[in-house]
């Protein structure tokens, strides 16, 4: 082997470590994988489908109307789109979503889900929380029956994309 040979493999070596540590920090610190358990975000999301969620979303930002975000919780993480924002008033009134007493559409939803939601609330969401849903209302444990409003805290990151499997590749925003 030659010295230009070396060279280029020394060269070669130092831009895969490089790449290889950028990658490792980027997956600890940025980006991370959650896996769908169950049908609480049909059709949004379907169980078994890969998500990537972006770790770092919310350090300089809040969570958004309509984000689907990862909730930490003690036993399991959940996946969930942020419907209530902190200080407002939430109800489901004949299958009717009420922000603040004013009708808000959820296009993210089928009619039938709409239908298909049972009266809730009015309840007034705390300072630094959230009221999260599934997408699949009837099926979803979430903020209306069992996780409460969300502490800011709790909320780990945001949603991206799907990634696997690769026919179900898509943008969540």
């Amino acid at each position: 082997m030659t010295q230009k040979q070396k060279k280029i493999w020394i060269e070669l070596g130092k831009v895969l470590f490089a790449t290889l540590i950028l990658v490792f920090l980027l997956r600890v610190f940025v980006f991370s994988t959650s896996i769908i358990e169950g049908k609480s975000m049909y059709p949004t999301l379907n169980s078994g489908e890969r998500i990537v969620y972006n770790k770092i979303a919310y350090m300089n930002a809040e969570p958004n109307r309509g984000d689907i975000v990862i909730i930490k919780r003690p036993i399991r993480n959940y996946v969930k789109r942020i419907i209530g924002l902190p200080n407002e008033t939430i109800e489901i009134r004949d299958q009717q979503l009420l922000i603040n007493n004013t009708i808000y559409h959820q296009s993210f939803i089928t009619t039938s889900q709409t239908f298909n939601t049972p009266d809730f609330g009015p309840v007034t969401i705390p300072e630094d929380s959230y009221f999260v849903m599934g997408d699949n209302r009837q099926l979803s444990i979430d903020s209306r029956n069992g996780l409460g409003v969300i502490a800011r805290d709790e909320i780990i990151g945001r949603s991206e994309f799907v990634i696997f499997p690769f026919s179900e590749w898509q943008s969540l925003e």
